[in-house]
């Protein structure tokens, strides 16, 4: 009878990588992304320089368009120079807040990006984690810093004379459409950080792109005063619709369902097919 040649078991591959979202649950999920934000919410407190562009972006913008171009915005002479500025205050602020949305959810590309680049990611991937609790729990940290600079934004406008006229309830639900507008945005962005090689080129495209939303919009001027060829674009443009239904909100100027409906249908459609093309260029990138 021949031996028997003793046999040994393969090696198993280690159990401890990422899982996919998909094949645990809720809680555990819950439970990850939370673990995640707490991290991410300590290394802030360990830089507080992380905040300063939540702080003085929105201090820098108003002060720097109220009082440089504000008085000059309604014409006629210097002697109706303030009261142009203050009719321009109540234009201006509630069109920062939809711009904030854009400009705040532009580092966050540049941020993962440099993660990935650092090794970090490579570090999520060996835990036994939900892999889009990592882009969950950066969103979720991202838009406590967007609703900060609309708090810091806010309070200045009120200290350069913006009037809402007792609108408080209609302020927070401006705030919080653009927070929903901003959350869409992080997704955009969080995409772009994981597709490019560089953050340099992540920061260089991000400003390509904002740059012809922000000022192609109707947050600083009225789109009637454009081209027709660029009232178009105004028109299409979906940070056009939310400074539209921030000041019909705030400002009880014009229309405020046909504004508030396309933010919202904006918002929802960036999510719906950003989102899950973002968590899956996280798998494979990880």
């Amino acid at each position: 009878m021949a031996p028997q040649t003793p046999t040994t078991a393969a090696p198993q591959r280690s159990r401890a990588r990422g899982n996919d979202g998909g094949r645990i649950g809720l809680r555990a999920n819950l439970r990850h992304t939370g673990a995640l934000a707490r991290r991410n919410a300590v290394q802030i407190k360990q830089h507080p320089e992380l905040m300063m562009d939540s702080l003085m972006i929105p201090i820098v913008f108003t002060l720097l368009f109220v009082y440089v171009f504000g008085g000059a915005m309604g014409g006629g002479s210097p002697e109706s120079a303030s009261e142009n500025r203050d009719a321009y205050t109540n234009y201006l602020v509630p069109g920062i807040m939809a711009m904030m949305s854009l400009t705040m959810a532009m580092s966050v590309g540049t941020g993962i990006n440099e993660d990935s680049r650092k090794g970090i990611m490579d570090r999520f991937r060996a835990m036994p984690i939900a892999r889009a609790s990592v882009l969950v729990a950066k969103c979720l940290v991202e838009m406590c810093r967007l609703l900060l600079s609309l708090v810091v934004l806010v309070i200045v406008g009120f200290l350069v004379g913006m009037d809402i006229e007792g609108r408080w309830m209609e302020l927070g639900a401006a705030m919080g459409l653009t927070l929903f507008f901003g959350t869409s945005l992080l997704w955009v962005f969080m995409l772009m950080g994981l597709t490019m090689r560089t953050a340099q080129a992540v920061q260089g495209v991000s400003f390509l792109v904002t740059t012809p939303l922000q000022f192609g919009s109707s947050v600083f001027v009225p789109t009637d005063t454009m081209p027709a060829w660029m009232e178009t674009f105004t028109k299409f443009n979906p940070l056009t619709h939310v400074a539209d239904a921030n000041r019909a909100l705030t400002m009880g100027t014009g229309e405020v369902a046909n504004p508030v409906m396309w933010a919202v249908i904006w918002s929802v459609g960036i999510i719906a097919v950003i989102m899950p093309l973002a968590i899956v260029r996280f798998r494979k990138r990880t």
